[in-house]
């Protein structure tokens, strides 16, 4: 990183949250610590609500109201069904486990945002998630873990609330290579296998693996009662394949070569796309899993407020 760079991102007062969150931007900050922090300081500037609220809250039970109560916690639906009014009671977990568990198998390794040693990869989008993820669960006294994997299970740390912690997060992120084929469903059994407490995992990939191992993982999670929250990541170009001339595509993951003409592939490459789209989509309903697309293109605050609006409408 440049000197003047580093000092302009350190001192400079966050005005305009936004180009903290675009991804030319955060391509030319060589240290994920600090694209986590501004993305975070930045995500804070842009929300009425504090990103820090609504992480590990938790239902706990009904209670009858009473007058002068808050009705804002009243379970409308219990009142549907019964003509009684009942408040929701929350218990705010100190101990939530979050779980980062991102895929760093070759194809992550894409992206045709930024030039030069300045592009945006997929990998890039998700490990930014995953370390201000981290950063908030650990801001607010909850632990976070990390797992990274290609094929195989690669790095697994488990969940703790030290600030250390962060630091370990952050350097895992950045050290692991992506020159492998992936594994997912294997790699989720095996995570699940591990954990024994109950956690929020959030999953990292472009899901690019056989769904039916995909599926098959993470129902071993969910029988296990880990809440799960899936982001699919993927480049613009792989969104909508704007290729034009004749074009050789080098596959990743020992998928070989292929010299073509994109234009009379592009409707069929769009319809598979959207059709595999859809069924990750009911795949991760059907399991009670939110799931998001992400364009890794797009600024990281739609991301992060998407996952953070999610959670606090499952707790409400």
């Amino acid at each position: 990183m440049k000197p003047d760079l580093a000092l302009e991102f350190v001192s400079e007062p966050v005005t305009d949250y936004r180009k903290y969150l675009e991804p030319r931007t955060l391509a030319r900050i060589g240290a994920l610590d600090l694209r986590a922090r501004l993305i975070v300081e930045g995500l804070m500037a842009g929300m009425h609500r504090s990103p820090y609220q609504g992480i590990s809250v938790e239902f706990s039970q009904h209670r009858q109201y009473v007058p002068g109560d808050d009705i804002r916690h009243v379970d409308w639906k219990v009142f549907a069904k019964t003509d009684k009014v009942y408040l929701k009671q929350y218990l705010e977990e100190t101990n939530l486990h979050l779980i980062c568990v991102v895929d760093a198998s070759e194809s992550m390794g894409y992206g045709s945002v930024g030039e030069g040693e300045h592009v945006w990869t997929k990998y890039d989008c998700a490990t930014a998630i995953a370390a201000s993820l981290s950063y908030l669960a650990i801001q607010q006294q909850d632990s976070a873990g990390l797992a990274i994997f290609d094929n195989e299970l690669r790095r697994y740390f488990k969940p703790s609330n030290l600030p250390a912690q962060w630091k370990t997060i952050t350097h895992e992120l950045l050290m692991v290579p992506r020159v492998k084929k992936t594994g997912t469903g294997r790699v989720l059994d095996q995570l699940a296998e591990k954990l024994t407490h109950r956690s929020l995992i959030v999953f990292l990939s472009d899901f690019f693996d056989d769904i039916d191992s995909i599926q098959k993982g993470l129902r071993h999670l969910r029988y296990r009662k880990h809440e799960v929250i899936a982001f699919q990541i993927l480049d613009a170009m792989e969104i909508e394949f704007p290729f034009e001339d004749v074009t050789l595509f080098k596959g990743l993951e020992e998928m070989g070569e292929l010299l073509t003409e994109p234009q009379s592939l592009r409707q069929g490459y769009l319809d598979e796309m959207a059709a595999y789209t859809d069924r990750l989509k009911k795949m991760c309903r059907g399991m009670h899993i939110d799931f998001t697309q992400v364009n890794s293109g797009h600024a990281l605050d739609v991301v992060l407020s998407s996952f953070l609006a999610t959670r606090a409408a499952s707790i409400r």
